[in-house]
């Protein structure tokens, strides 16, 4: 099978009936070389001849629909800060609206590892474009599965997720499947989904960077959108993010979205967390947000994000957007470090690692 007729045969998928779950579970995941590849996180995206959204538009894609990720460029968008499009076979998407993904399927493990704190189980991080999921115990309960089922979509997982796995079982076929079963912040939905989907977290990829360095400090620049990590007086880590978003979708200021500004230590950090709030059509319900380090009130956190792009922008509801990359080092760099046991650490006062926000 060509990559043309995989890219073909997801789009079918991604927009597909719930007529027989199973076997489209089963039938999903193909196996793909390691080439970066670009999943739409958009309702819909024009496709342009040349990298300005100016140009001639040559074609359209719908939200989960997979490109080649040929190279990203600089081209022109006036409206906006980030000026990056990604190179496509058929022309240039604008780089935001596209999530970098690769199509890494794995062989499921068939006995689950034993953890103290909950019995057989693992950490696993999703590794393929997206995976499908099957309600193990409805009826939904979160706004998202119910808004999902509502429109006879599948609920999904997509790359750089991580959630944990606590039951695996054998179907007719031969497939392993994962039971999915979030700890932290769930509204008490559990799924099914294909095993090799899943890549297992290992201690040695959680593990803290530079430990014995005790004067830590976070600089979140709002006016900049960077985040820079110091040890002492040295910058040893920067990366662009996306804090709270100045405009809702109606154009309305909304100041409850705004990133707290000061000083902060961190208190809770999560290998993974449920991640909802807001009021009714203002709201938002993600699942398996990954790398989450809390820092202020009761949601504010430095965390890995998939469902947008654009870093370099504001474009959250508090928080500080990271790349799943850049959260990931930040979490193991931050004291103090978890363990993959729980997956989950609350910090007493005098807190973790500063995470100063400035203007």
């Amino acid at each position: 099978m060509t990559r043309r007729e995989f890219l073909k045969r997801t789009s079918i998928i991604a927009g597909a009936t719930i007529l027989f779950p199973m076997q489209q579970l089963i039938e999903q995941i193909i196996p793909l070389d390691n080439t970066k590849l670009g999943r739409v996180n958009a309702g819909k995206v024009d496709i342009k001849q040349k990298p300005n959204p100016d140009s001639l538009t040559v074609g359209s894609l719908y939200e989960d629909a997979l490109v080649d990720w040929i190279r990203e460029v600089v081209g022109k968008n006036p409206n906006r800060k980030n000026q990056r499009f990604v190179e496509t076979p058929e022309g240039y998407i604008w780089s935001p609206y596209l999530q970098p993904v690769r199509n890494l399927t794995n062989q499921p493990v068939r006995t689950l590892p034993d953890s103290i704190s909950r019995g057989p189980g693992m950490w696993a991080e999703v590794s393929v474009p997206y995976v499908n999921l099957i309600l193990d115990n409805p009826p939904a309960r979160s706004p998202y599965v119910k808004s999902r089922l509502e429109y006879n979509l599948f609920p999904r997982l997509y790359y750089s997720q991580i959630t944990w796995i606590d039951q695996q079982k054998t179907n007719e076929d031969g497939h392993i499947l994962y039971r999915v079963n979030e700890p932290f912040g769930s509204y008490g939905d559990i799924f099914w989904a294909v095993g090799n989907a899943f890549r297992p977290i290992s201690l040695e990829e959680i593990s803290p960077i530079n430990p014995a360095i005790d004067e830590k400090r976070i600089v979140v620049n709002i006016t900049y959108q960077t985040l820079s990590c110091f040890e002492r007086l040295n910058e040893v880590y920067y990366c662009r993010i996306s804090s709270g978003a100045l405009w809702n979708a109606a154009g309305q200021a909304v100041d409850a979205w705004a990133t707290p500004i000061g000083s902060f230590p961190i208190w809770r950090k999560l290998l993974s967390l449920h991640m909802s709030g807001g009021s009714s059509g203002g709201g938002w319900d993600t699942p398996a947000v990954a790398w989450t380090s809390m820092f202020a009130g009761a949601g504010a956190a430095i965390h890995s994000t998939f469902w947008h792009n654009n870093f370099g922008e504001p474009m959250s509801h508090g928080c500080v957007n990271a790349s799943p990359e850049d959260a990931k080092w930040i979490f193991r760099w931050t004291a103090p470090s978890i363990g993959l046991d729980t997956g989950e650490l609350t910090i007493p006062w005098p807190g973790g690692t500063t995470v100063e926000v400035i203007e």
